[in-house]
């Protein structure tokens, strides 16, 4: 449903032009939710306006539902209105003297669809987003909540081949973004919609998505499912930016079968997930979550004594340091078998979630 092979785009500066994208590229298919996930300044929003059609990319290919929208080689750019997209805005952009029905019938009227088609439209629409009663209400009458509801509804009434959200929940209050993440993960069940999403929030991307390209500094570091991300990350920097990690550098002393043993500061550690090709040096990623406190002696592989440095209670889940021969491990369980600091405890580390990260793919 959408392709984006290779897009570049450059912004002028005093010190010359700045490369906000370079050579993204990535690919859709119908009926997926696709998120592009990064912190501020990555180029994930610029990547999207370049679908939209509201910045013009040097370089690269951009295709929607099979028709060619942006193309250098063939200087190719069709305008915004003339590509089949619908798109929410962070802003939302509600007009405060229209009413809700109004406000969800605008691109619809500049699309030339009015008259009985564009009412049931509206109506459905509002029905989806949980706004129906409200069809009749002056914008300025709205929630932060229901403007973007309102959005949404607008969005879903252009019935466009690709719905494309940018950052829509980031000027929520925390307690009504996660509300409105649940709504919004249950609207795209209903709809089946291909979206391309972009976010900063890792819970979005990983609560909604079909899939994820992280970026930074203009490039796609890795892509993937929300699960493959998180689990099995092969780049430290998606390791480290999503979800909480330790980190333990570590070389490759041998390998038996599908486990790698691995030299580390804390002793050797089995890893049997990861970089089954690297060799040298390298880095050992644990989640803090996957880390259990068990009895001394259990004889389980990639059992590490320790000292307990500190405990912090969280209600559910205490959140530990381990101290494991001068080096710190963090460490999440739950609160039912509380340990005092300075108290003598062995650490367990599963080989499956042991990830062996290649740090020359760093460099690549």
């Amino acid at each position: 449903m959408l392709e984006i092979d290779g897009i570049s785009v450059e912004y002028r500066a005093d010190a010359g032009p700045v490369r906000a994208v370079d050579g993204v590229s990535v690919a859709v298919a119908k009926g997926e939710f696709f998120t592009l996930l990064g912190p501020s300044g990555c180029g994930k929003t610029t990547t999207l306006r370049s679908v939209a059609g509201f910045e013009t990319p040097i370089a690269g290919r951009i295709a929607i539902a099979g028709r060619v929208v942006y193309s250098a080689e063939r200087r190719i750019a069709v305008p915004v209105h003339k590509r089949d997209i619908a798109m929410v805005f962070q802003s939302y952009a509600i007009w405060p003297h229209m009413s809700v029905a109004e406000n969800v019938a605008f691109p619809l009227a500049a699309a030339g669809v009015r008259g009985q088609e564009a009412r049931g439209r509206v109506a459905r629409a509002l029905e989806l987003v949980g706004l129906g009663a409200l069809i009749d209400r002056p914008a300025t009458q709205l929630s932060g909540g229901q403007q973007q509801r309102v959005a949404l509804a607008r969005a879903i009434a252009k019935d466009a081949s690709l719905l494309l959200l940018d950052e829509p929940l980031s000027n929520l209050d925390a307690q009504l973004r996660e509300q409105m993440r649940g709504e919004l993960a249950a609207l795209r069940a209903r709809l089946g919609a291909t979206t391309l999403y972009v976010t900063h929030d890792q819970e979005e991307a990983l609560s909604l998505s079909d899939r994820v390209a992280l970026m930074r500094d203009g490039r796609v570091v890795e892509c993937g499912t929300p699960q493959d991300l998180y689990y099995r990350p092969k780049r430290l920097f998606t390791a480290q930016f999503i979800g909480r990690a330790e980190i333990v550098p570590c070389t490759v002393a041998r390998r038996d079968g599908r486990t790698t043993l691995l030299e580390t500061p804390l002793g050797p550690i089995a890893s049997a997930c990861g970089a089954a090709g690297a060799a040298g040096a390298a880095s050992l990623m644990i989640r803090p979550e996957h880390l259990t406190i068990v009895p001394a002696g259990s004889g389980a592989p990639n059992t590490l004594p320790g000292t307990v440095a500190s405990a912090v209670f969280l209600g559910r889940l205490f959140e530990y340091e381990i101290d494991i021969g001068g080096r710190r491990l963090k460490l999440q369980t739950l609160s039912a078998q509380p340990h005092a600091p300075g108290a003598r405890v062995a650490v367990h580390a599963p080989p499956e979630r042991c990830v062996l990260i290649d740090e020359t793919t760093e460099r690549h």
